[in-house]
Parts: C-alpha cells; sequence; structure tokens
C-alpha cells in the first residue's frame, strides 16, 4: 500500500496553538460583552436536515450547501428511473438526509420554534460556531469558517438596535480598535426613496447602484441607474439624496422633505430617530459618538432584512466589513411560527483577526502558554521537581516539566521554540540547598531564589 501525502480539503485550515490562543482571545473578548447586555449561548448541531436548510437561501445558496450522503448502501433504495435520468438534483433527497449547517440564522430560527414553550421571549443569544459552504475558495474566502452571530427575537424594541450599536463599540474598543465606523440605514427609507422616485419594483436595482457610490463616483452611479430602467427625472430626484452630507440630523431633515409623500420612509426616519434618542439617553445625554454614521447607501441583506442594517467598517486597515446585521420580521414563519420579529448582527472574527495582526494590537498575554519549563537532568533532579511543578500548578502559573532527562541546549531550544519566558534550573547544588536557579529566556538574566519566591515572582 502506498503511502498517501496528508493534505487539507480545500478551503478549510489548520490552525496552529498560537493562532487558537489569539482566535480564543477575540471570541472570549466578544462574548464578554455579549454576556454583559443579556445575551445567553446557545449551540446547534454541525449537521442538520436538509429539509431544514434547502430553500432558505436561494437558488444559489441552495447550491453551497455541503451534503452528506446516507450511510449504509445509499444507492440501494433509489429508484432506477432516478438513477437512470441521471438528474443529481432529483437523486440529491433520495442519497442525502442531511448536511453540514450553511450559517446560524436558520438553524437559531429551527431552535426557537423546536424550544417555543421552554423560552422566555423576547429571546436573547449569541452563538460562536463554524459554518460550511460549498464556495470556491480564494483569499479570505473558505469553505469552512466561524460565526459570531448575537440576536433578540421576539421584541420590537428599537433599543435592541440601540444596544447593538453600544455592543460593537465596546467589543471593538475592548479589542483595540480606535478608528471604525458603524454605518446606520433602514430598509423603509430606501423603499421610501424608490416609492417616491415612483419606482418601487426597482429598489433592488436602485440600492445596488447607489452602493457602489464609494468605488464608481456619482457618473458611474447614474450610468448604472440608467442602464437599469431609470430616466433622467427619477434621477434629478436621486441626486440629493444619493449625495446626502452632513451630520445625521441633517441629513434626517433632508431625508424629511424629500419622503413627504412616503409613509414608509417617514417610518423609517422614525425608527433611526428613536435608536438615536436611545443611544443619547444611554450614553447620559452625550452627543453620539463620530463613529456612528447614518449612510442611506447601506444596502446589504435586502432580502430579508425590513428594518434597521447595520454595517461596520474598520478605517485603520484596507478591509471590507467586519461586521453587519439587521431587523428582519417573520424569521420564524419558514417553520410555521408566524410573526416573530427579530434583529440580529454578527462580528467577522476571520476579518478581526487579520485586522488585529497587522494592527500589532494583540496582547502579549494572548499569547501567554506555558510560563516556566522546569529542567531534567537526571532522575535525582526528575523526582526533586514533580512536588515542585504541582506547586506551581495549584497556584495557577502554567508550568511542565521537560519530559526526559536531556542536555542544557535541547532543553533551552524547547523553551525558546514555545516562547516560554523563564525556566529552573535544578542541578546537585539546587536541590541540596533549596535555592534554584531561575533563568529569564528574554534578558537572559539568572537569579538564585527558593520555589516560594519564584511563585511570587510569577504570579506578580
Amino acid at each position: 500500500m502506498s503511502n498517501i501525502k496528508p493534505s487539507l480539503a480545500k478551503g478549510t485550515r489548520d490552525f496552529s496553538p498560537l493562532e487558537m490562543v489569539k482566535r480564543n482571545y477575540i471570541f472570549d473578548t466578544i462574548k464578554t460583552v455579549f454576556k454583559k447586555y443579556g445575551y445567553a449561548e446557545i449551540q446547534t448541531p454541525s449537521m442538520e436536515n436538509l429539509a431544514t436548510l434547502t430553500g432558505k437561501y436561494g437558488d444559489e445558496g441552495d447550491k453551497l450547501i455541503f451534503k452528506i450522503l446516507n450511510s449504509g448502501d445509499f444507492l440501494s433504495k433509489v429508484k432506477p428511473e432516478l438513477l437512470a435520468n441521471a438528474d443529481s438534483n432529483a437523486l440529491t433527497s433520495s442519497i442525502s438526509e442531511k448536511a453540514l449547517r450553511y450559517d446560524l440564522t436558520v438553524p437559531f430560527a429551527r431552535y426557537v420554534v423546536m424550544h417555543q414553550s421552554e423560552i422566555s421571549l423576547p429571546f436573547k443569544r449569541f452563538q460562536v460556531q463554524p459554518v460550511w459552504r460549498a464556495d470556491r475558495p480564494q483569499k479570505g474566502r473558505y469553505r469552512e469558517f466561524y460565526q459570531c452571530d448575537v440576536d433578540v427575537v421576539g421584541s420590537d424594541s428599537l433599543l435592541n438596535e440601540a444596544e447593538f450599536v453600544l455592543i460593537y463599540q465596546e467589543a471593538l474598543s475592548s479589542l483595540g480598535l480606535k478608528d471604525f465606523t458603524i454605518k446606520l440605514n433602514n430598509r423603509k427609507i430606501l423603499s421610501g426613496i424608490a416609492e417616491v422616485v415612483g419606482k418601487p419594483e426597482l429598489i433592488v436595482d436602485m440600492t445596488v447602484a447607489i452602493d457602489k457610490l464609494d468605488k464608481i463616483g456619482l457618473d458611474g452611479v447614474v450610468k448604472e441607474l440608467m442602464e437599469r430602467g431609470f430616466t433622467s427625472a427619477d434621477i434629478d430626484k436621486l441626486k440629493p439624496v444619493i449625495l446626502l452630507e452632513g451630520s445625521n440630523e441633517a441629513k434626517l431633515e433632508s431625508l424629511k422633505k424629500v419622503l413627504t409623500g412616503s409613509s414608509a420612509g417617514l417610518k423609517g426616519i422614525k425608527e433611526i430617530e428613536q435608536v438615536f434618542d436611545y443611544l443619547r439617553l444611554l450614553l447620559g445625554g452625550e452627543s453620539l459618538t463620530a463613529n456612528v454614521e447614518l449612510d442611506i447607501t447601506l444596502a446589504r441583506g435586502l432580502n430579508y432584512y425590513t428594518g434597521c442594517i447595520f454595517e461596520v467598517k474598520t478605517n485603520e486597515v484596507a478591509m471590507g466589513s467586519i461586521g453587519g446585521g439587521g431587523r428582519y420580521d417573520d424569521l420564524t414563519g419558514m417553520f410555521g411560527l408566524k410573526d416573530l420579529t427579530g434583529v440580529g448582527i454578527s462580528f467577522g472574527a476571520d476579518r478581526i483577526y487579520d485586522v488585529l495582526q497587522e494592527l500589532n494590537l494583540f496582547p502579549e498575554s494572548a499569547a501567554a502558554g506555558t510560563k516556566v519549563l522546569i529542567s531534567n537532568f537526571d532522575d535525582a533532579a526528575e523526582k526533586y521537581a514533580l512536588p515542585l511543578l504541582q506547586e506551581f500548578r495549584k497556584a495557577n502559573i502554567a508550568a511542565e516539566l521537560y519530559p526526559s532527562s536531556a542536555k542544557l541546549k535541547k532543553q533551552m531550544s524547547y523553551a525558546d521554540d514555545k516562547h516560554i519566558p523563564y525556566v529552573i534550573l535544578i542541578g546537585s547544588e539546587e536541590m541540596e540547598n533549596g535555592i534554584l536557579t531561575l533563568k529569564d529566556m528574554q534578558s537572559g538574566h539568572q537569579q538564585k531564589l527558593t520555589a516560594r519566591a519564584i511563585i511570587e515572582s510569577l504570579k506578580g
């Protein structure tokens, strides 16, 4: 039998111990903020019934769901005519009953419906788990990646939206980011603009075009709008909206004039104003921080968001959005539980990792592993070190004993490779008088101390 060269499945990756410590630092920081705002963690299985996922993400999304073959002789139960036709779509449901989850939102909706008698509404949950998509792998896009979602269902209060702004601010600031923008918009405002222009059916075409303002400029947007069925008269009405400038308050006043004839548009404005009012009260009357911005060109998730829309961008490095979300009505309707409104946001953990790495923002403690290595030169030293090893661990100091006797150079190389900051050297002299040698691996400085003094020093 030939040796098979090990390889990774396309679009997946291994995480080294150092990467795991950094990733957990991000997750732990964000989870701490979620809990502070009253959100509780749930987990759902990696696999769901295929029927649970199918039809929830559109035709393109359905193609990206990883299906799991039924166990056993899965072809034996397939009708011969299905095999003869070689129609993979028709065949799938016969040979695959389960699939890997595509996102955390649909499993969350299923969870709420299945556990509706146990949960209290509003139900506030967060979830940090991997999802899988059979997408074409490329830089920054993987087939297995983590999502970091926080949602509340069963409450239409806009206090939830205001608190999500604060959750973004607190979590990203805690991670060391200083310059980021939390953008807000409202689906109803976009609907109102399309209505006032007289093209409500072209709302998606309109928003796709104006969303590109930063990239292609006003002339590019106008050209694209013309190609998508808008007239010069329509564009004259749209221009003041596309070029909206000034403070959030000034933008809202301008929009009120433009959207006078649209009840949906005015309702959207009222919702944004309510979010800003809540933020002022939550912040003790302070004016809104500069990083919260009303952005009418923001148009993510139009096929499911019904109210406020969020997006977060860092201004410190060139990167797409590092978070986003919005209000959705009837999330659980797909499973028969109607009229349950919800709102949620997510953090792009992989992108946040790249940003922190580029800005060198991971604290040294985020790379901390073993703090002290005890040397091992012979059987006598090993026996002497074992009770000592447990003393360090009882004091909550991460410690290890080099597992077999070896030359000093080999043990020092091990400490260097693992970035262990301190090594305790135990020779015959140390065993006789109980005074150990503590070596600082960074400075090379050595000092003689008792075990108790070393524990106190390392704890400090």
